[in-house]
């Protein structure tokens, strides 16, 4: 079970940083590649972007559940 967790934190890290990377900065980002480059009008965030900040945010939470239920297993198995 350990191991299965230990897996699926890896995973979700490397695209936690995938998908940080694919966020847009200052200067534009890695997401204008895959069109999330095409603001609207009203200035705020386009589809894309807003699609990638949930999806973050979903993988994140993912990621922080992983690291809490992992350490809660280690630390019960010692």
């Amino acid at each position: 079970m350990v191991l299965g967790f230990e897996i699926a934190l890896i995973v979700l890290s490397v695209l936690m940083i995938m998908l940080v990377l694919l966020h847009k900065g200052k200067g534009g980002g890695l997401s204008d590649m895959f069109g999330g480059g095409a603001m609207s009008t009203g200035g705020g965030s386009a589809v894309a972007e807003r699609n990638l900040d949930r999806i973050t945010i979903v993988i994140g939470l993912a990621w922080f559940a992983c690291i809490i239920v992992l350490g809660l297993l280690l630390k019960g198995g010692s």
